[in-house]
């Protein structure tokens, strides 16, 4: 798959988000390998890790080469295997999970050397998909449309099935002026986890599911960044001329030593900043794997039964 972006967006990277402890899932992990390891590297449906699953859906449009991966230090002993292949580049390690606005930060800075306007596109890597190349489909558009608006930072909204009340919601708002596809919206507010008769209006309303997963440039995101948390964009300063030295690891782990915990999504977009837009996913069933319950209906929609789901220590949280 290839993206139609001009020459003047040079390459496209991808950083995807592999660092969190997977906390609310860990009673079905746990019981799928035995161990302690968080879900994005745990085989849940087939052979695959999440994370496989991850790397594999993003490699339809982004080269390895050009994709980053952020980890956390304590997981070592579960990411080192499914990342041999990779080079050390391409594996960003934090000392401590210190929520997703420091990773996306710290993975972004080290791109700024080679990259500082080219665009990226951001994954978790805890999500459910049904179909791989519909949806980076979405995101190859998603890269046309910050092409040709380069201050735009665009955020995928899942076609919603249900009224979730666990998930964010994004409400869309006026059309934007000046992109390819036709299909971007504004943001007009975002609802996080909102009450059931709150779900089923936005349902109603031709809302959306925050899907987390992001296309701007490498400089947009740093903008959003400043100016929603200047004093964690502040914090980092110190270790930026050190990326990609053989100082990075040191200078990294005195910063987190000290880093306070900073949530992406609340915290930066829900500041709803004005060049934030949002491009509706259709076609396309999705879920965030955060909580058993969740897990579980997405696979017996799929009809798929493995023997751990049968234990009482898999039923629906």
């Amino acid at each position: 798959m290839a993206s139609c972006c001009g020459p003047d967006c040079k390459e496209q990277w991808g950083l995807i988000l592999a660092g969190g402890d997977g906390t609310r899932l860990r009673p079905l992990t746990r019981r799928i390998t035995g161990d302690e390891r968080p879900k994005q590297f745990c085989p849940i449906l087939g052979r695959e890790t999440l994370l496989d699953q991850t790397r594999r859906r993003t490699a339809l449009l982004l080269t390895p080469e050009r994709t980053s991966i952020m980890v956390t230090r304590a997981h070592e002993r579960f990411y080192s295997p499914l990342l041999a292949d990779l080079p050390g580049c391409c594996v960003a390690v934090q000392p401590d999970n210190r929520g997703t606005a420091p990773a996306i930060l710290y993975g972004l800075l080290r791109l700024t050397a080679t990259a500082p306007t080219d665009p990226v596109a951001v994954f978790p890597s805890d999500h459910y998909v049904s179909d791989d190349a519909a949806f980076m489909a979405h995101v190859s558009a998603a890269f046309d449309a910050v092409c040709a608006r380069p201050d735009l930072v665009t955020l995928l909204g899942i076609s919603p099935e249900t009224p979730e009340v666990e998930y964010g919601w994004v409400e869309p708002g006026d059309g934007v002026p000046g992109e390819p596809t036709g299909r971007l919206r504004r943001v007009r507010r975002f609802w996080e986890k909102p009450s059931l008769p709150t779900a089923r209006t936005l349902l109603a309303r031709g809302c959306l599911w925050n899907s987390f997963v992001m296309v701007g440039r490498v400089s947009a995101f740093l903008a959003l960044i400043r100016v929603a948390l200047p004093s964690l964009y502040a914090a980092f300063a110190a270790v930026r001329p050190r990326l990609g030295t053989p100082l990075e690891e040191e200078a990294v782990r005195r910063l987190y030593a000290d880093l306070p915990a900073a949530n992406f999504s609340r915290e930066v977009l829900a500041t709803r900043p004005a060049n934030l837009a949002v491009l509706p996913v259709r076609g396309v069933a999705w879920s965030d794997w955060g909580v058993p319950r969740r897990v579980l209906a997405t696979l017996g929609r799929l009809g798929v039964h493995p023997e751990w789901a049968h234990s009482a220590g898999a039923t629906p949280a």
